[in-house]
């Protein structure tokens, strides 16, 4: 059996995975501290199955970096190694948009409750609010404490794992589509000639410095002025992808910056946010006073979380649209997409407490209305100083430049299926394309991915001067 680096990366995951198995499986060891409290046991079972839960996560991953070395050697077998590659690709996508679906659904949803309670009328003097509802079919009713209930019920309901694994099955796709190709996804030699590897460390480096830096922010006095906080916050995130920018392909570049994002939304979650709550949990059952600051500092990294969705949902998509990736204003473009999204979120927010902020959705509008204009492709005239090409030459261009990707039988080292199945052997395919290749190919550049086959600045100007004269 021939090894590829990539074989070794799935077996050396395989092995650091196992390794951790092993260890939380002696860690989660050990009997239960028997208690009257029932709650309270409930409380010690959940802090000491933590590492359990860590143990059958990493027993998962283990197995599925064995099935997919496995699978590869034998899809490669049988010449299905790019079928295999694109279902694993798939199963991991879906997995990921499902658990993401779910934990900004559940975020969206308290925040409403939040922002919707009636806190005025009729309460007890132990409540913040209360809130009724109609869903499907039936009435709900909700109630929130001041800080505990006198006696907590034996059944409490966490929202964690939603979190914890949208962002590890984003780790996951990440490392499926960007660190195991990164000369096709990360490196545009156009931006910054440097290594793969050296674009990985990037990339990994920039999603670890990103949650260092806001954490210290969080832990500042900053943190209790909320405009400056925000202000900050949003400059050193523009900082982060103008320098994203410089150095990986627009799209890499993009999808780094939501992953920072997604990586601070989900450390809140699991540094703050359940740990404050546990820390409630157990001096309510232990009748202990409570310490009212970690339900706020939970709230508000909670309420940090909620506005930071929309951007990265964006970005979850961006890849589909060159147009906002590919120029080299990328970051301004990424820029201006933030500000809209975050007045549009913020005049949610603020609407359901029954606030006005009208003057959100102009700022919104024209942001868009300035996007559009600022992506705008450039009129295309016939240009006199570029060479007119015979269709024999710019199909040449096209096979030469594209074909590796796009044809019947793939030469490229990561595509062997043509993507999305659009293929340009004759003139004939490539009048059914020739909108798309003039917007990825002549306009963005965005095409081919980090321009592998070094297509220079003359054949995109042939070609697209060709197309014109073909529309």
């Amino acid at each position: 059996m021939e090894f590829t680096h990539h074989d070794f990366l799935h077996l050396a995951l395989f092995i650091v995975f196992s390794l951790l198995t092993l260890f939380l499986n002696a860690k989660s060891k050990g009997k239960n501290a028997e208690n009257p409290n029932a709650l309270l046991v409930q409380y010690q079972v959940e802090l000491k199955n933590k590492a359990l839960v860590y143990r059958n996560v990493s027993a998962v991953f283990a197995l599925l970096f064995l099935s997919v070395l496995i699978g590869t050697y034998f899809s490669r077998e049988y010449g299905l190694e790019a079928h295999f590659s694109e279902w694993m690709n798939l199963l991991v996508r879906w997995t990921h948009v499902i658990f993401g679906i779910a934990w900004i659904g559940a975020s969206f949803y308290f925040i409403f409750l939040e922002n919707s309670l009636n806190r005025t009328d009729g309460l007890r003097d132990e409540l913040v609010g209360n809130l009724w509802a109609v869903h499907g079919g039936g009435f709900y009713y909700v109630e929130k404490y001041k800080v505990a209930p006198q006696t907590l019920p034996k059944t409490l309901h966490w929202f964690k794992y939603e979190a914890y694994f949208t962002w590890i099955t984003g780790i996951v796709l990440m490392l499926i589509i960007y660190y195991m190709n990164p000369n096709a996804y990360m490196v545009d030699k156009n931006v910054a000639d440097i290594a793969p590897s050296t674009a990985i460390w990037i990339g990994i480096g920039s999603l670890l410095s990103g949650w260092i830096i806001y954490d210290i922010l969080c832990k500042s006095s900053l943190i209790h002025k909320k405009k400056a906080f925000a202000i900050v916050g949003f400059a050193i995130v523009i900082a982060l992808s103008f320098i994203l920018s410089k150095l990986l392909s627009g799209r890499a570049a993009f999808m780094h910056v939501g992953a920072l994002l997604g990586t601070i939304m989900v450390a809140n979650v699991f540094f703050v946010i359940i740990p404050s709550q546990k820390a409630m949990v157990r001096a309510a059952i232990e009748g202990k006073p409570l310490n009212p600051e970690l339900g706020k500092m939970a709230g508000l990294r909670s309420l940090h979380n909620n506005y930071i969705t929309f951007p990265v949902l964006y970005i979850m998509i961006s890849n589909h649209f060159p147009s906002t990736f590919s120029p080299s204003t990328n970051w301004i473009i990424l820029t201006l997409l933030i500000i809209a999204s975050v007045a549009i979120k913020h005049y949610v927010n603020l609407h359901e407490k029954g606030q006005k902020a009208a003057s959100m959705i102009p700022i919104a509008a024209v942001t868009f209305v300035a996007l559009f204009i600022i992506t705008a492709p450039k009129q295309q005239k016939a240009d006199p100083s570029v060479e007119k090409i015979t269709d024999d030459i710019a199909m040449n261009i096209i096979h030469t430049r594209c074909g590796t990707c796009h044809s019947t039988s793939p030469t490229d080292d990561v595509f062997k299926i043509a993507p999305n199945g659009v293929t340009y052997d004759s003139v004939d395919d490539v009048m059914k394309h020739k909108d798309k290749i003039m917007t990825r190919a002549v306009h963005t550049t965005s095409m081919p991915f980090g321009n592998k086959t070094n297509m220079t600045d003359v054949e995109r100007k042939q070609l697209g001067a060709w197309l014109l004269k073909n529309h």
